[in-house]
């Protein structure tokens, strides 16, 4: 037995040694499997975002793809048959005919808002005696195919409508579904004019 006694001490050492992993490991497990869950959820929220971000950029190559087929065309700035009108009854024939392209459509209006001149449009700032701006903004909801034909009928529409924002994001629980934050400006004479001629090229220029 005396001729063992001088391995006791590695013995020892290694069952130690093997304890101590041991305990260790049990004390790490719940640590390293949490972090094992992180990495995956970290994972999937990353493949989720990026087909997010892939989506959305698919839907805005579609709608520049739209919006570059159509022709620029001869627009005009309405103009009211009566020279005594409020605000709302001048703007009454483009705000309805607005609500008629997104009912007609198929798009659900979530919210929206108007409000008169923004200061920030260069025709109340250099023409506010002869234009009227009205400003509208909205939150809608639908699918790609339908938000696309809308767009075309605003471009289509005779008179002068500026898309001035749009921004375009897919529904978390279903990307087939949209939901657009749209801002546009309704413009007309502040009285009668048979002058309403109005060419689009001219819009760049008024962003300026």
């Amino acid at each position: 037995m005396d001729k063992y006694s001088r391995y006791y001490g590695i013995f020892a050492f290694v069952a130690i040694t093997l304890l101590s992993g041991l305990l260790s490991y049990q004390i790490l497990k719940p640590a390293i499997e949490n972090m094992r869950t992180l990495n995956s959820d970290i994972e999937r929220q990353s493949s989720v975002l990026n087909e997010k971000q892939n989506a959305k950029q698919t839907v805005e190559r579609k709608l520049k793809q739209i919006k570059d087929s159509i022709s620029n065309v001869q627009k005009k700035i309405y103009s009211p048959t009566d020279s005594d009108l409020g605000n709302d009854t001048l703007f009454f024939t483009l705000y309805n005919d607005l609500i008629e392209m997104i009912h007609s459509n198929s798009i659900k209006i979530k919210s929206i808002d108007y409000s008169y001149n923004p200061e920030t449009d260069s025709f109340v700032t250099g023409g506010k005696d002869a234009y009227f701006v009205c400003e509208v903004n909205m939150e809608l909801v639908s699918n790609y195919v339908n938000l696309g034909k809308l767009i075309q009928d605003i471009y289509q529409y005779p008179y002068y409508i500026k898309m001035d924002k749009i921004s375009i994001k897919p529904y978390p629980k279903d990307k087939k579904i949209l939901l657009t934050n749209m801002k546009l400006r309704l413009y007309a004479h502040t009285a009668p004019d048979e002058n309403t001629g109005y060419n689009n090229d001219n819009e760049e220029d008024d962003d300026e």
